[in-house]
């Protein structure tokens, strides 16, 4: 850096020329309506990529649609799926257990992406707030439930998203 350049940048410094821009910036917006989101009555639009609460989704004719692959389990990156399967007695597979320990859960959706057959899925939930770590201990029947409350939305999300897949 020169000197010339060093010693203007000392008398911009000194006259304190950023500090004035910044408050000339403050004022000239000071008086304009703000943009805010009463939380719990208003909400702001959610994409449909949103990473929110699992759920596991069942088929139109209520059959779970997990095949217990395990495909999620394998490329959780925080190991947070536990799933164990049995066969059944037409020939096909289906899981007896699974868990997941949202405490370990980082979000990432790459069970959602894995899953052969959608059957994993991020919901639209943002609000489950608990008051113990054993309540975000996620079974199987927890898992249904909350498919089955948000299945609706669950398939929009899924359809709007599948260009993109």
């Amino acid at each position: 850096m020169s000197f010339t350049a060093r010693i203007s940048q000392a008398i911009k410094g000194a006259a304190l020329m950023d500090f004035a821009g910044a408050l000339g910036l403050a004022l000239q917006h000071i008086w304009e309506p703000k943009m805010t989101v009463q939380f719990p009555f208003e909400r702001n639009p959610q994409s449909p990529r949103f990473r929110g609460e699992h759920a596991l989704r069942r088929y139109p004719n209520g059959e779970e649609r997990c095949i217990a692959c395990k495909l999620c389990e394998a490329i959780c990156p925080a190991q947070a799926i536990y799933i164990e399967a049995e066969p059944r007695e037409d020939g096909s597979r289906r899981t007896t257990r699974y868990d997941i320990d949202m405490v370990k859960c980082i979000y990432c959706g790459l069970c959602q992406e894995a899953c052969p057959v959608d059957a994993i899925v991020e919901g639209p939930n943002t609000d489950f707030a608990v008051e113990t770590r054993e309540e975000l201990y996620y079974d199987k029947q927890r898992l249904l439930d909350n498919g089955d409350r948000w299945e609706r939305q669950l398939a929009k999300n899924l359809e709007l998203d599948a260009p993109y897949r």
